[in-house]
C-alpha cells in the first residue's frame, strides 16, 4: 500500500468480490445490491426533482438552461461512472491498491476524470448554445454565460462526484461489495444531487455583465490548459484513457443535448405540470443505471472470459439482460410513486398517482431495451476494435438512455393522455 498515504491502508481488499450470477433470490445478493443502489438514487433523484419543479420559473427567465441541465448532470455521471467501472475491474482482477500516486491505476484515473470534466463541460458550453441556434430556441443567455455556468458548475460538482466514486471502489474492495453493482446507481445519484444545485449557485456569476466576460475567459482557458498537460505529462495508460473517452463523451454530449433539446421543447408545458420535472431525474438516471450496471458487468465478465464477443448473446449475457428488467420493474415503479408523493408534498400540480407510474414504467422499460442493445453490442464492439469496454460502456449507453428516456417518457405520457 502506498507509504505515502499510510490511513489508505485501511482499505486493503479482503477479498476479491465474485461475479456470479447474480431482486434477492434470483438475482441473489448481488441483485440486492443493485435494487438498495437503485432505491437510493431513486430518493436522491427525486430530491433533485423537487428542486427542478421548484425552479421551474428560474429556467422559464433564463431560457436556454433547461437545455443544458440533462446533458449537465449526465456528464459528471458518466466521466466517474467509467472511472468507478474501470477501478471495479481492477477490484475483480486482483490488481486495485488505493494509491494517489501519479502513475498508479488510481491516480491515472483521477487526473483523467479531472481533466475530462473540464474540457468536456467547456465542450457541453458551446454545443448547448449551437444547439439553441439550430433548433431556434430563444435562449437570451450568452455563450460566455453557458461557458461559466457549464464549466464552473461541472468542475465544482466534479470534485464531490469524484470523491464517492473513489470510496465506491475503496469500499468494495474492503467489504467485498461488487462495484459493477453500486458504482453506477450511487455516482449518478452523487452527480444528480450535487450537479444541479451548483448550477443554480453559480448563475448569478453568468448574470453579471461586469464578470461573465472575464470568468468565462479563465475558464475557458483553464480547459485548455489542463487538457494539454495532461495529456503532455500523463503516462501511456492516461493518455488511452483521455484518448477514448473524448470520442465517446462528445457523442454523448450530442445524445444527450438531443434530450435537453426535446426537454426544452416541452418547457411551457412542463411548467404548468411541475411534477413531470420532479420525475423526470428520477427516470433518466434510474434508466442509465440499470444500463450502466449491465454495461459494467458485461465488460468486467469480458476481461475476466467468463462471456465470449459474439454477434448473438450467449447464455450468461442473456442472463444479465433479464436481471436487468427484473430489476427495472420495481425501481422504475418506485421512482413514479416517489415522485408522485414528493411533488403532494410540495404542492406541484400534475399527473395522477396510476399516471406517473404507468408513464415510468411504460416508457422506462422501453428505454431500458434500447439501453440494454447498447450495452451489449457497445461492449462487445469495443472489445473487437481493442478499444476497453469500461471506458465506452458507461458513457454511451448513459447518453442512449437520456436521448431514448425522454423521447420514450414524453410518448408514454401521450399514450396515457396526459399531455
Amino acid at each position: 500500500m502506498d507509504r505515502t498515504f499510510p490511513l489508505l491502508a485501511w482499505f486493503r481488499p479482503r477479498r476479491v468480490p465474485p461475479l456470479g450470477r447474480g431482486v434477492s433470490g434470483a438475482l441473489g445478493w448481488a441483485g440486492t445490491q443493485s435494487l438498495v443502489a437503485l432505491g437510493l438514487l431513486a430518493v436522491v433523484s427525486v430530491v433533485v426533482g423537487i428542486l427542478l419543479g421548484a425552479s421551474a420559473d428560474r429556467f422559464e427567465q433564463l431560457g436556454g438552461l433547461l437545455l443544458m441541465v440533462p446533458a449537465a448532470i449526465a456528464l459528471q455521471g458518466k466521466i466517474f461512472g467509467a472511472l468507478g467501472s474501470r477501478l471495479g475491474t481492477a477490484i475483480h482482477a486482483g490488481t486495485f491498491r488505493l494509491s494517489l500516486r501519479p502513475g498508479t491505476v488510481v491516480g491515472e484515473n483521477i487526473l483523467a476524470g479531472l481533466a475530462l470534466s473540464f474540457v468536456s463541460s467547456a465542450a457541453l458550453a458551446m454545443l448547448a448554445k449551437a444547439s439553441a441556434e439550430l433548433f431556434d430556441i430563444a435562449v437570451p443567455m450568452s455563450l460566455a454565460a453557458f461557458v461559466v455556468i457549464s464549466i464552473l458548475g461541472g468542475v465544482i460538482s466534479s470534485l464531490f462526484v469524484l470523491v464517492v466514486a473513489l470510496a465506491m471502489a475503496a469500499g468494495s474492495a474492503r467489504f467485498g461489495w461488487d462495484p459493477d453493482n453500486v458504482t453506477a446507481p450511487l455516482v449518478t445519484a452523487a452527480a444528480d444531487v450535487i450537479t444541479l444545485p451548483v448550477l443554480l449557485l453559480v448563475v448569478p456569476l453568468a448574470e453579471s455583465e461586469a464578470l461573465v466576460g472575464a470568468v468565462a475567459a479563465v475558464c475557458g482557458a483553464a480547459a485548455v490548459v489542463t487538457g494539454v498537460t495532461a495529456w503532455r505529462r500523463g503516462g501511456p495508460s492516461l493518455r488511452a484513457i483521455l484518448r477514448e473517452s473524448l470520442g465517446v463523451l462528445g457523442v454523448a454530449l450530442l445524445l444527450d443535448l438531443g434530450a435537453g433539446v426535446i426537454i426544452e421543447q416541452q418547457e411551457a408545458f412542463l411548467s404548468r405540470l411541475p411534477s413531470l420535472l420532479v420525475l423526470l431525474p428520477g427516470y433518466l438516471a434510474v434508466g442509465g443505471a440499470l444500463g450502466g450496471i449491465l454495461s459494467s458487468r458485461l465488460a468486467s465478465k469480458l476481461h475476466l472470459g467468463l462471456i465470449e464477443a459474439a454477434a448473438v448473446p450467449g447464455r450468461e449475457a442473456r442472463r444479465e439482460v433479464r436481471n436487468t428488467f427484473v430489476m427495472g420493474l420495481p425501481a422504475l415503479a418506485g421512482t413514479g410513486a416517489l415522485a408522485y408523493g414528493a411533488a403532494q408534498v410540495a404542492d406541484l400540480a400534475g399527473p395522477a398517482l396510476g399516471e406517473m407510474i404507468g408513464a415510468a414504467l411504460l416508457g422506462g422499460l422501453v428505454a431500458v431495451a434500447a439501453a440494454a442493445f447498447v450495452a451489449y453490442y457497445g461492449t462487445i464492439l469495443a472489445e473487437r476494435f481493442g478499444l476497453d469496454p469500461d471506458t465506452y460502456g458507461i458513457p454511451l449507453v448513459t447518453s442512449v438512455m437520456d436521448l431514448v428516456g425522454a423521447l420514450t417518457l414524453v410518448a408514454a405520457l401521450a399514450a396515457l393522455a396526459v399531455l
